[in-house]
């Protein structure tokens, strides 16, 4: 039975429940006799072990079928949910997530039998709950070595890899020079935001103890970020494995390194089969080692056999509310009796029947029709930012654990609708505030005693619809930024003089933390103040034609203010023109329009502002900014779009006004992808295509 059909199906559905089950192991934490939780458990992990099953997963339903048997016991009361069963539930999830990625990205589950913690599963069912995470740690400290290592006669441990001729010659080559060769996977955290630098940087560690022959990807796609949390490499080194393995495991936000010698004779003992064995060989699973630089023999045959289907998959599913459905069929339906009304005047036109009036009142008809339409299907692209914020609880939980801090999340305003494209893309900047505010903006429970604040820090999450946009803000009651200590980094920087930090706004000092690489952490961890972070945030919001300001008050707590667009497909945009180019800007960066006399024009440090109702405006001329030709001569009056960002305020010198339009935005790809302040196209109604100015950029 071909199953492949049914994986988009399956993918979705294995996120619902594991969604399900983090949402109520969480809860079982805090109430451990529930017994409604502990029966929604069950079922969700029997429907996981069950789809598994019918997929052909057996790795991924063993899994479930252990925490089903857990949740058994618990059932008939024949033992008790405790912290270290939370934990190993926890970790059960975790590696049913790693499943589903991999099946994503391959359609098979991968070879990890995840052994040690269904051995930590059975040890708690045996001991009556009372077993602890020996297993775990004792796992921990095994050599990191791959699953499919083998272990030749000579007492060494080998990774049997499969490479194409030219790799296999390097290999050959620095073997006979009498280097060692050595097979490498290294794993980074799924929270990493810019995976490319930490690769670079475990390039770095590793090229002080030798040369990398291999890639996989190749280092172009690593640079590229077109790979997942993992990459292989083959290294030839004088040097011992061990101090090599310590330097990339040394490089922030690295997870994990798997290693081990890779030999070419070992390589070809293994290949060089007679037929009859390699086919033997080749029909048993693909067992993939995490630490191989390319497809073992089996995946490639597997990938040339037609049953297979190791494909990238990724989900292309939206649920979406019958009503709405319900509702554009509908609209729909009156666009075909729209249709057939002006076919019926076509042929009146022809028989000489033609009615003006008739003809007026059946285009109006088709605009209301075509704007209903509209709307309906941007209602069926919106949903509910509650799939990207329900992963945050569990965060939170698990980094209250690590800082040694208690800390809980309230959330609210989950049902709030935004695009799908920006839903989305708006999970990771998020994450990084909600990981900010737990590490530098929550106190130790000490301090917190000392201020007077219950020990146990709150960070909130409240979303909700403002106009044409979307508001999250993300809060917390800890120590607030310390603006001095930001102004002295920032002078000690070279970013600022003593000076002229003396003169700067509350809001002017906080802005140095959206700055590249600057880090108030007073210690690197593995969670902040890695020199990756508010910048990274900044630059993802803006990229959504959003923006992100902080409030902040020193020993009270922080707010960070992320304000999005409804939808990224159709905005509301004024059309203007500069020399004979049409292009749009966005209304919601619009907050008035100007006529602003030549004369009225000042200059600060050599550049053209205007004094406008107590605010001191910058000028910005589209002409020179788009490279259009100069005018012949300066006219005495000049039209001027005051748009905003944040609280900061700009004027677009622009030559006429054409009016508001609702624009549809079309991607331009990468063709023109290095000028930032153009963010797309629209087709205007006579065919004509004008550029999408982006107002953010252009601040």
């Amino acid at each position: 039975m071909d199953v492949s059909q049914y994986l988009d199906i399956f993918i979705d559905e294995t996120n619902g429940h594991i969604q399900t089950l983090n949402d109520n192991i969480m809860i079982l934490e805090k109430e451990p006799e529930n017994k409604d939780v502990i029966n929604e458990i069950f079922r969700a992990a029997h429907s996981l072990k069950g789809m598994a099953g019918t997929m052909g997963f057996k790795k991924m339903q063993r899994l479930t079928h252990d925490m089903e048997n857990v949740f058994q016991e618990v059932r008939n009361d024949n033992i008790k949910v405790n912290s270290n069963l939370i934990d190993i539930l926890f970790n059960c999830l975790d590696a049913i997530e790693e499943y589903l990625e991999t099946v994503k990205a391959t359609s098979n589950e991968g070879d990890n039998g995840n052994e040690a913690l269904i051995q930590q599963l059975n040890d708690y069912l045996s001991s009556g709950g009372s077993a602890t995470q020996t297993t775990g740690a004792a796992e921990a400290d095994k050599p990191e070595v791959s699953d499919a290592s083998q272990e030749s006669s000579d007492g060494k441990t080998y990774l049997t890899i499969d490479v194409d001729d030219v790799s296999c010659n390097k290999i050959k080559e620095a073997q006979e020079a009498g280097l060692h060769v050595y097979g490498m996977t290294v794993h980074i955290q799924k929270e990493c935001l810019l995976k490319a630098a930490r690769a670079f940087l475990v390039f770095k560690a590793i090229e002080d103890f030798g040369e990398i022959l291999v890639y996989n990807p190749s280092s172009q796609d690593i640079e590229d970020e077109k790979f997942e949390f993992e990459f292989s490499l083959v290294i030839a080194s004088e040097h011992d494995l061990q101090p090599m393995v310590d330097a990339v495991k040394a490089v922030s936000e690295i997870e994990g390194v798997d290693a081990g010698e890779v030999s070419y004779e070992h390589y070809l003992e293994k290949t060089d089969l007679p037929e009859e064995s390699q086919q033997e060989e080749e029909t048993k699973p693909a067992a993939k080692s995490s630490a191989e630089p390319a497809k073992t023999s089996a995946s490639k045959t597997a990938s040339n056999n037609k049953n297979a289907n190791n494909k990238p998959v990724t989900a292309r599913t939206v649920r979406v509310d019958i009503e709405k459905l319900d509702a554009l069929m509908n609209q729909v339906s009156e666009l075909i009796i729209a249709k057939n009304s002006l076919v019926a005047i076509s042929d009146s036109d022809q028989s000489g029947d033609y009615n003006t009036q008739t003809f007026h009142d059946q285009i109006e008809y088709l605009e209301r029709i075509t704007t209903n339409l509209h709307e309906s299907v941007m209602k069926v692209r919106m949903v509910p930012i509650e799939s990207v914020v329900n992963k945050f609880p569990r965060m939170i939980r698990d980094l209250s654990r690590k800082l040694n801090k208690p800390m809980e999340l309230y959330m609210s305003g989950e049902e709030t609708e935004l695009d799908r494209t920006v839903v989305d893309q708006i999970g990771d900047p998020l994450q990084h505030l909600l990981r900010n505010s737990a590490d530098h903006g929550i106190e130790s429970p000490e301090e917190r005693r000392k201020c007077g604040k219950p020990e146990t820090g709150s960070i909130i999450l409240n979303a909700f619809q403002e106009g044409n946009n979307v508001i999250i803000e993300v809060k917390d009651d800890g120590a607030g930024i310390d603006t001095e200590r930001v102004k002295a980094k920032a002078v000690e920087r070279g970013l600022v003089t003593e000076e002229q930090a003396e003169n700067l706004s509350q809001k002017e000092i906080i802005d140095f933390l959206f700055m590249p690489s600057f880090s108030m952490a007073k210690k690197i961890t593995d969670i902040s103040g890695r020199g990756v972070g508010l910048d990274v945030v900044k630059s993802n919001i803006e990229a959504l034609g959003g923006d992100v300001t902080v409030k902040s008050v020193k020993g009270t707590g922080t707010t960070f203010i992320v304000r999005l667009p409804l939808t990224l497909a159709i905005i509301q945009a004024l059309m203007v023109e500069v020399r004979d180019e049409k292009y749009a800007i966005a209304l919601g960066s619009i907050q008035n329009i100007e006529s602003i006399p030549v004369g009225d024009i000042k200059y600060v440090q050599a550049e053209e502002v205007i004094h406008l109702r107590g605010l001191v405006i910058p000028l910005i001329r589209l002409d020179q900014l788009l490279d259009s030709a100069p005018k012949e001569e300066e006219p005495e009056t000049l039209t001027v779009v005051i748009v905003k960002k944040g609280d900061s305020y700009a004027g677009l010198v622009v030559d006429n006004l054409i009016g508001q339009q609702e624009i549809v935005i079309k991607s331009l790809g990468k063709c023109i992808d290095n000028n930032k302040i153009i963010s797309g196209a629209t087709i205007l109604g006579d065919g004509e295509v004008a550029l999408i100015l982006d107002v953010n950029a252009i601040f």
